[in-house]
């Protein structure tokens, strides 16, 4: 059930993305192939399937998570292609193919990733039937702060700062909530405001979603020390070429892979306490510490 879940939602995303970029006029055609190269070519699109799978198990439309789910992969494209640049982690491969700076060059990667960004909210601000622009401005706000200083953007600063010293794990945790975790939570809130969700609801939802974003942290750290450079699709052993601060190098791998099961476990638990079928959200979580990629 989650893998074909994961599938179909997979091919939505990349349906409405690609429509969204094919309808891009053809004033700058390098600088359109080049977003087009870093949105579309493969993913587990993890957020995207948070905003449907979530969305679903309250009750909301698929169709009114649309443009949530692609906006919030433009960000997450954007992310990659600036992240990937030579000022930042020097990386040659993603997802198995060329970055973006590779296949074209590092000026038309940052343009890339600038227009993604912007395109995300282009995206997310454009009229449709089953929001109202008040919950269409609650998803700018939060969409804006996990991209922002407060989210991605800050944590890649302390991720820089970090890199070539030691911190503690309170500021690794800091990190990674930010970087990593900012968007996935972004995902589900996303969903919840389409879903007009109580309070409470809310509140456990959030921290199946911070809980689950830290676990998607503490594996990606751990498969760069024990997967192949061909199942990443990026080179293996990156983080530990470039010195960075990584769970496994504070806590050793057995205890980064007890980490990891932990928030899993802390996230499964907020989900017995809603009154919602979350087999698949549940099933999504222990993928998370499973997976091989």
């Amino acid at each position: 059930m989650l893998a074909e879940a994961i599938k179909t939602y997979q091919k939505r995303v990349d349906a409405v993305l690609s429509e969204h970029l094919n309808q891009l006029d053809e004033a700058a055609p390098q600088l359109k192939a080049a977003m087009q190269h870093g949105a579309l070519l493969g993913g587990k699109r993890i957020r995207p399937f948070l905003v449907y799978s979530v969305g679903d198990m309250f009750g909301v439309d698929v169709n009114v998570l649309d443009k949530a789910a692609a906006a919030i992969e433009c960000i997450h494209a954007y992310s990659l292609i600036h992240d990937d640049l030579p000022a930042m982690d020097d990386d040659a491969l993603r997802r198995g193919q060329p970055t973006v700076h590779i296949a074209f060059d590092e000026a038309t990667a940052i343009l890339a990733g600038d227009a993604l960004q912007t395109l995300a909210f282009e995206i997310i601000t454009s009229p449709y039937e089953g929001l109202t622009p008040s919950q269409q401005l609650a998803m700018v706000n939060v969409l804006a702060k996990a991209s922002g200083y407060q989210g991605m953007c800050g944590g890649q600063a302390i991720d820089l700062s970090a890199t070539n010293h030691s911190i503690d794990l309170q500021r690794l945790t800091e990190l990674h909530n930010k970087k990593t975790g900012a968007l996935i939570s972004c995902a589900v809130e996303m969903a919840l405001i389409a879903a007009n969700a109580p309070a409470e609801q809310y509140l456990l939802m959030m921290q199946y979603a911070k809980t689950l974003g830290l676990a998607f942290q503490v594996q990606d750290d751990i498969l760069d020390i024990t997967s192949s450079t061909q199942e990443l699709g990026k080179p293996q052993g990156s983080d530990e070429q470039s010195n960075k601060s990584t769970f496994p190098k504070l806590l050793g791998l057995p205890g980064a892979k007890a980490c990891a099961e932990q928030l899993i476990q802390d996230a499964l638990s907020a989900l017995t306490k809603l009154p919602y079928n979350s087999q698949l959200i549940a099933d999504f979580a222990r993928y998370i510490i499973e997976r091989r990629l």
